[in-house]
């Protein structure tokens, strides 16, 4: 418990935004002139490092497991794994929201009705400290159901909080180590080198299949290449915290 908490504290650390602001208040209160102008050449050199897309995007690109072409899998799979972490519910309104992670599970739908999987396994519960009862996996697969997909070709756990735990849980219901069931993972670019190699430790050896990536066919025109972007910002806090999550990961025997 002590970890999840503190995972959750600790990735607001690993944000370029905090990391600028911080320096910016420095600059402002610091005395000595020479010192002043220092951090502001520090903090402006960061800031057009951080907001360059084209900077963001190539070290992106290094990280995340690139798309395959359906025609390239090995289908069909008896069961594809959807990770959550794509949306939230809206009591007022009695609705889902979802956000950009949601491709996951456009995809998994795309493929169930194409034949490339016969089965889906939803994992996640709740990953946040405020909302502890939030059961993700199971609020999508009643959407599922309700979108027409048949309730015995879907099933879910809620018991796992992280990516660590969504590959121990769904290793408990799935027992790959005893079954001769062919995986499909599907989940996020960013989030699938990591998810991978923590299922790879739990018994499974499934063949992957990458999301809402937010690398594609490079660009070169200018404004791409030159001009601060606020949207490069997030890619940069999402890969940080992707590469410090394997290395947490690695440290505590997870991958």
């Amino acid at each position: 418990m002590m970890y999840f908490v503190l995972s959750k504290i600790l990735r607001h650390v690993f944000s370029p935004v905090l990391w600028i602001a911080i320096l910016i208040i420095a600059a402002l209160l610091m005395k000595n002139a020479r010192h002043r102008k220092r951090l502001w050449i520090i903090t402006g050199v960061m800031f057009l490092f951080f907001t360059n897309t084209f900077v963001a995007d190539e070290c992106m690109r290094m990280w995340e497991i690139p798309a395959v072409q359906q025609y390239e899998l090995n289908a069909p799979y008896d069961v594809g794994i959807l990770l959550t972490g794509m949306c939230t519910y809206d009591e007022t309104y009695n609705r889902i929201n979802f956000n950009r992670s949601s491709d996951r599970l456009l995809q998994t739908m795309d493929l169930y009705h194409k034949g490339i999987i016969k089965h889906i396994f939803i994992s996640g519960g709740s990953g946040e400290l405020r909302h502890p009862d939030f059961q993700e996996a199971r609020i999508l697969y009643g959407f599922l159901v309700r979108s027409g997909i048949p309730a015995t070709d879907v099933a879910y756990e809620i018991k796992s909080r992280n990516t660590a735990e969504n590959a121990i849980e769904s290793a408990r219901v799935l027992t790959p180590e005893t079954s001769d069931s062919t995986y499909l993972l599907i989940t996020s670019g960013y989030h699938l080198r990591r998810a991978s190699a923590c299922f790879r430790k739990q018994g499974f050896n499934p063949d992957l299949y990458s999301t809402d990536r937010f690398t594609g066919k490079r660009k070169y025109h200018v404004e791409y290449l030159l001009l601060p972007r606020p949207e490069a910002l997030n890619r940069w806090k999402i890969l940080l915290l992707e590469t410090n999550g394997m290395l947490v990961y690695k440290l505590k025997g997870y991958v």
